[in-house]
């Protein structure tokens, strides 16, 4: 019961239906509630989303959906009102919501440029400004992204998500810096290849469009040989989410099986 008491709010978390493979954000809500959060099931798929939180409800876990689009500031209040409306509270803030655009620079459209900013740059500093106000009345609260190891290296088949990723993982220490002083953390998490249905998805059209560097299969530049599972980001999320970090602030967790250390 590491998160006994706690509410956190999740974006991107409507792939969480047991039985089915699970997003980061779906398998995050898992086990935050697990660990004793009431958790706000935050996403743009209302039907997914509300069933996730269906299912959360018949494990007997607390839990409640939250229509989020995370670039759109009123779906961001509505989010925090629902935590406090429901639980009085909110403890922990976890950005989970992505997409991506593979493409090179010169073909990428700039809608879809503005559309990798929007969710993974803006989304991420609208969230945090709507639950900053609700952790401080609490005495401090947590703050999650989950950004990629291509907001540290790169990703040569999407110039934009990349950028996006980079922005998201500065401004979490922007933010650690501002808050620190109000026990409000802010870190971000950087995985690597994961078995999502995102990824899955993302692999096909790398592969198609002829950009996957050789080989279908990702695994083999990973020292660990395989790709991770969505709940071992999310036990990376746990551990930042629950006092155990408390003198965490500011920092990069990676999670890529050991490919950025080659």
């Amino acid at each position: 019961m590491r998160l006994k008491n706690k509410v956190a709010l999740i974006s991107g978390a409507a792939e969480g239906l047991p039985g089915k493979l699970m997003g980061i954000g779906g398998a995050t809500a898992w086990l935050f509630a697990r660990e004793g959060a009431g958790v706000v099931v935050g996403d743009i798929d209302e039907a997914k989303g509300n069933a996730t939180a269906a299912a959360l409800r018949d494990a007997g876990r607390d839990a409640a959906f939250a229509r989020l689009d995370v670039r759109r500031d009123g779906d961001w209040q509505v989010a925090v009102d629902a935590a406090l409306t429901r639980w009085g509270r909110l403890d922990v803030l976890v950005h989970a919501a992505g997409t991506y655009i593979i493409g090179r620079v010169e073909s990428t459209p700039l809608e879809e440029w503005e559309r990798q900013m929007n969710i993974h740059a803006k989304g991420v500093f609208l969230g945090t400004k709507r639950a900053v106000p609700a952790m401080r009345s609490n005495g401090g609260g947590s703050i999650v992204v989950v950004s990629s190891t291509a907001g540290l290296i790169g990703a040569g088949f999407s110039p934009a998500y990349a950028a996006a990723k980079g922005a998201s993982r500065i401004f979490t220490k922007a933010a650690a810096l501002q808050y620190a002083r109000e026990n409000i953390r802010v870190n971000s998490i950087h995985p690597g290849y994961c078995v999502t249905p995102l990824s899955n998805q993302t692999l096909r059209e790398v592969s198609e469009a002829g950009m996957g560097g050789g080989s279908a299969d990702p695994s083999l530049g990973i020292p660990l040989g395989r790709g991770g599972r969505p709940e071992e980001v999310a036990y990376a999320a746990l551990f930042l989410a629950s006092d155990e970090s408390s003198y965490v602030t500011g920092a990069e967790l990676v999670v890529d099986g050991g490919a950025t250390a080659m």
